[in-house]
């Protein structure tokens, strides 16, 4: 198998911090295999496709007051399903294993002896699973269709190898996701909106029009990270320093928002509401899946390759949203509107986009793009030329980018153009997300490199 799933492996089975490698290349080391089966690879990535499809519209029409739920959905997901088709990788020695908290070696060991695996039937049941636990409260239509998606695919598995073989399978799927939503539980997210005191004083945040909310969620930059270390060092500089001087750097900042607000060009506008991204309606995890979506379709994936970078882009994107919420409680920075209308005294003026309820810096959005530009740019290139076609349901435009960097920029500038972040909020959580992927990148080749290749 490819070198960067044997080390990916490796991480899933020893520790669950997955590696992130700057390839995907082929490697020579060999094992035992205990089944029959084919290697995921031979797999189309079909099964991945119509899942995050079902994920996408669970994010769209479930509610929540920001990002942070449906960035946990898409990150323990994209876990479950490389879990899920572990042994299918092949030339991948279990002897390489080593402490599992997560007690993943059992079940790996449980496969029965001679007998054939059908991985995306592994895969079905996993993201069925997944679905179902990370959206409990969903409405009834949505989980007769996640019910219906399951059947409808196993139902199709069914003319390309015989019952006992999916039921088996299906059985493993379901348990190694059972495995990672247990993890997932203990990651501390039921203690994020705990009480919370937010200071008080010059330019720290308000409840900001019109709604006026209280602060969400102050204590989401204490959850555990994926990677342990992914986010040392992460942490941007200081903001410019707040200041009501009109001749201040921060009056400019936020003069700044004002003007191009007052000035939106046609092209400002068409950025702005492509990359809105607001539930309920099409997340920003949503979208980025989305693009995850359109690249493996592009590049024809096959599935273990699909499976690996839907899980790498997830731990990044979970691991750069806790630092960057980190950031935001340290510093309590007020949002535009609350100076615009108090201290350059535009009493009335509101953002083209509604100010989410929590603290300025860094963007989240931006740190978002940043984390998966990072991971797509590694995986499939820096001269990747990309459309998107995310929103062409709603008789939007398909905007095309010449690399995913340029994609991310964009998708950071359009909340300065939307009016909700300063320029230094979007350029610090943009560095923010692509060094919590670097981060990833660096700590566990260093400390989980996989054997060299024999080719």
């Amino acid at each position: 198998m490819r070198k960067t799933i044997l080390a990916f492996t490796r991480l899933v089975i020893a520790s669950f911090s997955f590696i992130f490698l700057p390839a995907f290349q082929k490697s020579s080391q060999t094992r035992v295999r205990i089944d029959l089966s084919q290697d995921a690879s031979s797999y189309s990535s079909d099964v991945l496709d119509k899942w995050m499809m079902m994920q996408i519209r669970l994010m769209s029409n479930t509610t929540a007051s920001f990002n942070g739920p449906f960035v946990r959905v898409y990150s323990y997901s994209g876990l479950a399903a490389y879990a899920a088709i572990v042994p299918g990788l092949s030339k991948n020695g279990y002897e390489w294993f080593s402490a599992v908290p997560l007690k993943l070696m059992p079940d790996i060991l449980t496969l029965e002896k001679d007998k054939k695996y059908h991985w995306p039937s592994s895969v079905n049941a996993a993201m069925a699973y997944m679905n179902r636990s990370m959206f409990p409260f969903t409405n009834i239509s949505n989980k007769i269709a996640i019910d219906s998606l399951e059947q409808a695919i196993e139902t199709g598995f069914g003319k390309k190898t015989d019952a006992a073989t999916i039921e088996r399978s299906s059985a493993f799927g379901k348990r190694m996701a059972q495995r990672v939503f247990e993890w997932s539980e203990t990651d501390g997210y039921r203690h994020a909106d705990d009480p919370f005191i937010a200071p008080t004083g010059p330019g720290k945040w308000e409840p900001t029009p019109p709604s006026f909310s209280k602060l969400v969620t102050p204590y989401w930059g204490n959850l555990r990270t994926i990677v342990p270390g992914s986010t040392e060092n992460s942490q941007p500089p200081f903001p410019v320093p707040y200041s009501e001087d009109s001749a201040s750097a921060f009056y400019s900042e936020v003069n700044k928002v004002y003007t191009i607000s007052q000035n939106l060009t046609p092209k400002q506008k068409a950025i702005v509401l492509f990359w809105k991204d607001i539930n309920p309606g099409i997340s920003a995890p949503g979208h980025w899946l989305n693009i995850l979506r359109q690249v493996i379709q592009e590049e024809k994936t096959p599935l273990d390759k699909a499976a690996y970078v839907y899980a790498l882009t997830g731990m990044s994107l979970n691991d750069a949203w806790i630092s960057c919420w980190k950031t935001r409680y340290i510093h309590n920075l007020l949002r535009p509107v609350t100076y615009v209308r108090k201290v350059m005294r535009h009493s009335d003026w509101l953002p083209a986009l509604p100010t989410p309820p929590h603290p300025e810096y860094s963007s989240g959005f931006a740190a978002l793009a940043g984390a998966v530009s990072e991971v797509l740019t590694v995986q499939f290139g820096n001269r990747y030329k990309i459309t998107d076609h995310t929103y062409d349901y709603l008789g939007m435009a398909s905007r095309t980018y010449s690399s995913f960097y340029e994609m991310a920029k964009e998708a950071a500038d359009s909340k300065m153009y939307g009016g909700i972040h300063y320029q230094f909020s979007v350029d610090a959580g943009l560095q923010q997300g692509r060094q919590v992927a670097q981060n990833i990148e660096t700590i566990l080749l260093q400390k989980n490199k996989a054997p060299e290749s024999g080719n």
